[in-house]
C-alpha cells in the first residue's frame, strides 16, 4: 500500500466515523460525559448522520455523495491522476458543510428570504463530534489531495498543517468577529434590521463631546482618552525604569526586575481593589491626609484618575519589559562615535539613543492602549459612575438592559479604535531601519544618562517603586486582618474560608473557593500545551516554509493580538451560543478563547527563536531520511524549549489571570478563578478575595517553575578549542589584558 492511499484511507475512516458511528449533532450534557451512550437508542438526536438522513435531513445527502465519490477514487483511480479531483471535492465538501451549517437553525431556514423561496424546514441542532470529523475528514481530504497533486513538493504533513491552522484561525478568529458584526444587523428573532444598530451608532451617551464645555464626554472619547493616557504614561515610566536599570548605578536597580513580574501574575483587579481601601473614602491614605491638612478628599478615586492610577501599576512593568531589551541592543559605539563628533550625553541621548528606541516604544505604547481599552477589572472596581466600553458591553450582555445589538456596536467601536492603533503603528515605523546589531564586533560602554535626566528620572522611579511595593505589600497584608481598614487583628479566617478542608466522614474539600480553583487549573493547564503547540507550529510554517498567501496567514494568526479580550468575549458569545457551532457554557469555549487570544506570543517567540537556526539543521535531517514531522520533532522543537517555555508560562498565567473576556463566557459549572473573585469583591467580602488572590500568585509561581523543569534548557554543544597555544599569542593576551 502506498503512502498517498494510505493517508486517503485515514482521511475516510475520519469520514465514516463521522457519518456512520458518532452522533451528529451537539450534546447538551456533553459528548465526553459518555452519557449519551444509554440513551443511544430511544434519543434519535443522539444517532448518527446516516440514521438522521432517514429521518429527512435530506441537507446531509450531498456529504454522503462527496465522501463516496472520494471512496471510489481510492479503489479506482491512481495516486497521479486524483490529487486535484480530491481536493476539490473536500473544498466541495467544507464549502457545504458552512452553507448549511449556517443556513438551518433550530426552528428551520435563518433567514425569511431562504423561507419565502425553498419552503419551511425542519430546524436542527448545533454539530456534533460526527460533524467535527467529517469537517476533519473534508480538510485531510484537501492536504491530501494537494500533496498528491505535487504542491509544497508533495509533503503531506506541511499541507496538513497549513489546512488545519487556516481552519482553526478562521473558525476561532474572524468567523466570531463576523458574527459580531453581524450580530449587530439582527433582532431577537435572528432577522435583518438596521434598527438597533442606528440608535446605539447615534446614542449621544457614546459621542457626546459636553467635556469640552464642562460637562462629561461620550464612552467611546472617555476610554479613548485614558487609553492614551495610559499608553503613554506607561510607556514613558516604562521607559524610565529600563534607563535606570541599563544606563545607571543607581542602588537597588537589578531589583526592579523583580518588581517587573508581579503585577504579571496578579488577577487584574486586585489593584483596583487594594487602591480602593487604601485612598478610598475610608482609606488610611485618605484618611490621614484629610486629618493632617483639613482638606475634604471626596471620591476621586472613583473614575477616570483611579482607573488610570490602577493601569499604571498594571501596565507600565509590561512596558518595561518590552523596553529594557530595545535599550539594551542600542550599540555603544554609535554613542561612543556621537561623544567623539564632540556631542554632550544630552545631545547623544536625544538625537542618537532615543530614535533608536522608535520601534520599541511605538510597541510599549500599542501593547499599553490595547491592554487599556480591553480592561475590564480595574474599570469593574474603581469605575463608578464613568464606565467605559468594556464595562458598558459586559452590562448591555448581562445587564437588565440585556440589548446584543447594543454590546456588538460598543464591542465594534472598540475594535475600530485598537485596529486603528495597529495600523498607524505600522504605517508610523513604516520601513524604516533601526538595526544596530549587525554581527560585527561591538565593543564600548553604554553612555550614562546625563545629569538633567537621571536625577528627575530616578527619582520618579524610586518613587514608583516604593508606591508598588507598597501597593503589594497592602494586598498580603489584606489577607490576613479581619476587616481591612476598620479592624486590623491578625486571623486567617479568609483562607479557611475559602480553601477549608474536612477530615469528618472523609477527606473533602469544604472551602468555598475550590470548585473555581480545579476548575481554573485544569482549563489552564489544558489551554497551555495546546496554545504553545499551535503557536510553535505556526511559526514552524511562518519561517521555514514557502506557500502561497504565508502573509495572510500570518496577518491573520496575529490578528486576535489586536483585538481586546472585551471584544473577544462578546465576539464569542454571539458565534458559539446557536448553531452551527455552539459551545456557550462549556469548557472547551474557554479553552479554545485562551489557545487563540494568547498564541500570537507563542508565534513570535516561535519566530523569533526560529530565525536563528541555520535552515542546514534541517536541509541535513532530511537528506538523512526523515520526514518533516520527524524533522521537527528531533530537529527543531529541542532547539526551540526557551520559546516552548515562555509559551507555556504565558499562556497558563494568561490563563488564570484574564478576566476581560472569561467574565463573558463562564457558566455556574465553570466558573473561573478571576470572575469568582469579582463576584467576592462585588458582595463586599474583600478578605476572602485577596486571601484568594494571594493562593493563585503562589501557585501560578509554583508551575511556572515546574514548567522550567519540564522543558529543560536548550544545550548547545560547542566543542572546546584544544589546539595549543603558542608562547607569543599568550604574551599577546597578556597584552591586551
Amino acid at each position: 500500500m502506498t503512502n498517498e492511499n494510505r493517508r486517503l484511507d485515514l482521511a475516510l475512516i475520519c469520514g465514516v466515523l463521522g457519518l456512520f458511528i458518532l452522533p451528529w449533532f451537539h450534546i447538551r450534557s456533553g459528548f465526553f460525559g459518555g452519557e449519551w451512550i444509554h440513551d443511544l437508542l430511544s434519543n434519535p438526536r443522539y444517532w448518527p448522520g446516516f440514521f438522521q438522513l432517514y429521518l429527512g435531513k435530506l441537507q446531509l445527502l450531498p456529504v454522503f455523495a462527496l465522501v463516496g465519490t472520494v471512496g471510489f477514487l481510492r479503489q479506482k483511480a491512481a495516486p497521479g491522476r486524483r490529487g486535484s479531483l480530491i481536493a476539490m471535492i473536500g473544498a466541495m465538501g467544507l464549502a457545504w458543510m458552512v452553507i448549511q451549517g449556517l443556513s438551518i437553525g433550530l426552528r428551520g431556514w435563518n433567514w425569511d428570504l431562504l423561507t419565502a423561496t425553498f419552503g419551511s424546514i425542519e430546524g436542527q441542532p448545533a454539530f456534533g463530534a460526527g460533524a467535527i470529523f467529517l469537517l476533519l475528514s473534508f480538510a485531510g481530504f484537501i492536504s491530501f489531495g494537494l500533496a498528491e497533486k505535487g504542491a509544497l513538493k508533495g509533503d503531506a504533513i506541511v499541507l496538513s498543517a497549513v489546512t488545519l491552522l487556516i481552519l482553526l484561525v478562521v473558525t476561532f478568529v474572524f468567523y466570531p468577529i463576523l458574527s459580531m458584526f453581524a450580530g449587530a444587523f439582527q433582532d431577537f428573532r435572528g432577522n435583518f434590521t438596521t434598527e438597533g444598530v442606528m440608535r446605539n451608532i447615534t446614542d449621544p451617551q457614546i459621542w457626546k463631546l459636553s467635556c469640552l464645555a464642562g460637562g462629561s464626554c461620550g464612552i467611546a472619547w472617555r476610554t479613548m482618552f485614558l487609553a492614551i493616557c495610559t499608553a503613554a504614561g506607561s510607556t514613558t515610566l516604562g521607559l524610565a525604569f529600563a534607563l535606570i536599570v541599563t544606563r545607571t548605578n543607581m542602588p537597588f536597580r537589578k531589583g526592579l526586575r523583580l518588581l517587573s513580574i508581579l503585577p504579571i501574575i496578579t488577577p487584574p483587579f486586585v489593584i483596583g481593589l487594594a487602591l480602593t481601601l487604601m485612598m478610598g473614602r475610608t482609606g488610611f491614605v485618605t484618611e490621614s491626609i484629610e486629618a493632617a491638612t483639613g482638606l475634604e478628599l471626596g471620591r476621586w478615586i472613583y473614575g477616570l484618575p483611579g482607573i488610570w492610577l490602577a493601569q499604571m501599576l498594571s501596565f507600565t512593568p509590561i512596558s518595561f519589559l518590552v523596553l529594557v531589551g530595545v535599550v539594551e541592543g542600542i550599540s555603544p559605539s554609535l554613542e561612543e562615535a556621537s561623544q567623539t563628533m564632540r556631542s554632550g550625553r544630552w545631545r547623544t541621548f536625544r538625537k542618537v539613543s532615543l530614535p533608536l528606541m522608535a520601534p520599541g516604544l511605538a510597541n510599549a505604547f500599542l501593547i499599553g492602549f490595547i491592554e487599556s481599552m480591553a480592561d475590564f477589572g480595574n474599570p469593574m472596581v474603581l469605575g463608578g459612575n464613568g464606565g467605559v466600553l468594556s464595562t458598558e458591553i459586559f452590562f448591555a450582555v448581562v445587564g437588565a438592559q440585556s440589548d446584543p445589538s447594543r454590546a456588538a456596536v460598543l464591542a465594534t467601536i472598540l475594535l475600530i479604535f485598537t485596529l486603528s492603533a495597529f495600523f498607524a503603528q505600522r504605517v508610523w515605523l513604516g520601513k524604516r531601519n533601526f538595526a544596530t546589531v549587525t554581527g560585527k564586533g561591538d565593543g564600548g560602554r553604554y553612555a550614562k544618562l546625563p545629569k538633567r535626566i537621571a536625577i528627575p528620572v530616578g527619582t520618579v522611579v524610586a518613587f514608583w517603586s516604593l508606591f508598588t511595593v507598597a501597593v503589594y505589600g497592602l494586598i498580603l497584608f489584606g489577607g490576613f486582618v479581619k476587616v481591612w481598614g476598620l479592624d486590623h487583628s491578625v486571623t486567617l479566617d479568609h483562607y479557611i474560608t475559602a480553601f477549608a478542608v474536612s477530615f469528618e466522614g472523609g477527606f473533602s474539600f469544604t472551602g468555598v473557593a475550590w470548585n473555581s480553583f480545579w476548575t481554573t487549573m485544569w482549563i489552564a493547564l489544558a489551554a497551555a500545551p495546546l496554545t504553545a503547540a499551535v503557536g510553535i507550529l505556526s511559526a514552524w510554517l511562518i519561517v521555514r516554509q514557502d506557500f502561497p498567501g504565508k502573509s495572510a496567514f500570518e496577518f491573520g494568526l496575529m490578528m486576535s493580538f489586536a483585538i481586546p479580550g472585551t471584544v473577544i468575549g462578546i465576539s464569542y458569545i454571539l458565534a458559539f451560543n446557536l448553531p452551527p457551532l455552539q459551545m456557550t457554557g462549556t469548557a472547551l469555549i474557554l479553552i479554545f478563547c485562551f489557545v487563540f487570544r494568547n498564541m500570537p506570543v507563542g508565534v513570535r517567540g516561535g519566530v523569533a527563536a526560529m530565525s536563528q537556526l541555520d535552515k542546514n539543521l534541517d536541509e541535513a535531517s532530511l537528506t538523512l531520511g526523515a520526514n518533516s514531522a520527524r524533522t521537527l520533532k528531533k530537529v527543531i522543537l529541542p532547539l526551540l524549549r526557551p520559546a516552548i517555555q515562555a509559551a507555556l508560562v504565558y499562556s497558563f498565567v494568561r490563563a488564570i489571570t484574564s478576566i476581560s473576556a472569561v467574565i463573558f463566557l463562564v457558566s455556574a459549572k465553570y466558573n473561573m478563578a478571576t470572575a469568582y473573585v469579582v463576584g467576592l469583591v462585588e458582595n463586599g467580602e474583600y478578605g476572602v478575595a485577596i486571601a484568594y488572590s494571594s493562593v493563585l500568585i503562589f501557585v501560578m509561581i509554583t508551575v511556572i517553575v515546574g514548567f522550567q523543569l519540564i522543558v529543560g534548557e536548550r544545550k548547545l554543544r560547542r566543542p572546546e578549542n584544544k589546539t595549543k597555544k603558542s608562547p607569543r599569542e599568550g604574551k599577546l593576551k597578556e597584552v591586551a589584558a
